[in-house]
């Protein structure tokens, strides 16, 4: 087996509007049946996910909060990779009135056109924190904590090898987390940026990316990936 584990983002990629269609999860209990270990990577905060998502138990690991926590959805206990977020950052972004804004173990974020103000703070504050983008979102953590950084911790933990690791996403911080494995699948809704930095984008969007890779893995461990998609 060439490739032993998939890291998928979440939003955008296995859910539209938050939501995973079964037709996926069908495809993610196939992969997973043939032994190979799944990975969840998602700038959620777990809380949240799972309001959103029950099936956690598909994946071995998950990586939330854009790689500064992780989550074992077996025993249900999180360690986190990075420190909390300054007090003094979130209480001057709430002073400056930047809704929403929800508060993590580590990540603080919002939305645009708020990145303006983050930054002002950031810069006014001296603090050792980062401006990530996905999308309309905005995700503000510490230096060297990425998508990137959280899976390769994840699969330490589990004894695996990022160069037996194919990664698929569909946003900016989706960058890190492709940059960081052997092989990076953009899916067809992905940001250009993502689709330039990608091995390979899907022909389809979203969960239907998800499929066709994952049929692709199965078939012949994406070693003649764009041949098969031509026909």
């Amino acid at each position: 087996m060439r490739y032993q584990t998939l890291a998928t983002d979440y939003d955008g990629t296995l859910a539209t509007e938050g939501r995973v269609p079964r037709s996926t999860l069908d495809a993610l209990e196939r992969l997973k049946a043939s032994g190979r270990v799944l990975i969840l990577v998602t700038g959620r905060e777990m809380d949240d996910l799972l309001t959103v998502f029950p099936h956690i138990l598909l994946f071995q690991t998950i990586v939330a909060e854009n790689g500064a926590l992780l989550y074992s959805p077996a025993s249900r206990k999180a360690r986190p990779l990075a420190g909390p977020p300054p007090q003094a950052f979130v209480e001057a972004l709430r002073r400056r009135n930047v809704t929403p804004l929800t508060v993590g173990r580590s990540i603080v974020a919002t939305v645009r056109p708020h990145d303006a103000v983050v930054v002002d703070v950031i810069s006014e504050l001296a603090l050792d924190l980062q401006v990530v983008y996905n999308k309309e979102s905005i995700m503000i953590l510490p230096f060297g904590v990425d998508k990137g950084t959280g899976l390769l911790a994840a699969l330490a933990e589990l004894g695996l090898s990022e160069r037996h690791t194919v990664a698929v996403g569909d946003g900016e911080n989706d960058q890190a987390l492709l940059d960081a494995c052997e092989y990076g699948v953009a899916v067809a809704n992905a940001v250009p940026e993502l689709k330039e930095r990608a091995d390979f984008t899907m022909p389809e969007p979203e969960g239907k990316g998800i499929e066709q890779l994952i049929e692709l893995l199965l078939l012949d461990d994406l070693r003649d990936v764009e041949t098969i998609i031509r026909l």
